[in-house]
């Protein structure tokens, strides 16, 4: 099985796409070391090795932990991984496969991984399947790794917490708890300002995002 599932990595992928393979470090949810090598699961993205997440309850939970023990675990028997791309810290940008499954989808579809729609959408369709039950960080609220990674969430100046936007897409509001909200940052010297309710943002000449 395993043998016909990396043969279609191979094939889906340039003639110059690398191979590597053999037991494996975890460095987090979304990147490991085989030998020398180390390797940046693509078109995932994995929370950070200390994030927390909420539950459905509100309590915090070690997310970034849970993705990267579950990784370890997967790839505890050794991992193949086949890229053609490498990032800007040479990292190579593969799908990793081990015991004829796909890494990298299975992390999404375990809730454990969103789906890097910046870069790729390959594995949209198994967030979609983790999203829908709440699995794991959709169980509640979680800060997007990407903006983990860039700091510190803004808080909002008093009660009114809808983020009103102005980008390429022209006046945009973002409500707490949607996807690019918490990476989004209002800069009210440009205009932007917070809202407290979405009448009151759609009133204003704002528009929801995605509407």
């Amino acid at each position: 099985m395993v043998k016909w599932v990396l043969i279609g990595l191979v094939l889906g992928l340039p003639a110059q796409a690398d191979v590597v393979q053999g037991q494996a470090r975890v460095v987090d949810g979304d990147t490991l070391v085989i030998g020398t090598q180390k390797v940046r699961l693509f078109g995932i993205d994995a929370p950070e090795h200390d994030q927390l997440c909420k539950d459905a309850q509100g309590r915090d939970w070690p997310c970034g932990q849970a993705a990267r023990d579950r990784l370890a675990g997967l790839a505890a028997e050794g991992v193949r991984c086949v890229g053609a791309d490498r990032d800007r810290y040479d990292r190579l940008l593969g799908v990793c496969a081990a015991d004829g499954r796909d890494l990298n989808a299975t992390l999404v579809a375990e809730g454990l991984a969103e789906a890097y729609r910046k870069y790729a959408l390959d594995y949209v369709p198994e967030e979609e399947t983790a999203r829908g039950p709440r699995r794991g960080i959709w169980a509640g609220p979680h800060l997007a790794p990407e903006a983990a990674r860039h700091g510190p969430v803004q808080t909002p100046p008093g009660a009114c917490r809808i983020k009103g936007n102005i980008s390429k897409k022209g006046q945009i509001f973002h409500l707490p708890g949607t996807r690019d909200y918490d990476r989004t940052k209002i800069d009210t010297a440009r205009g932007e300002r917070w809202f407290c309710t979405p009448q009151e943002a759609m009133q204003a000449g704002w528009r929801p995002v995605g509407g």
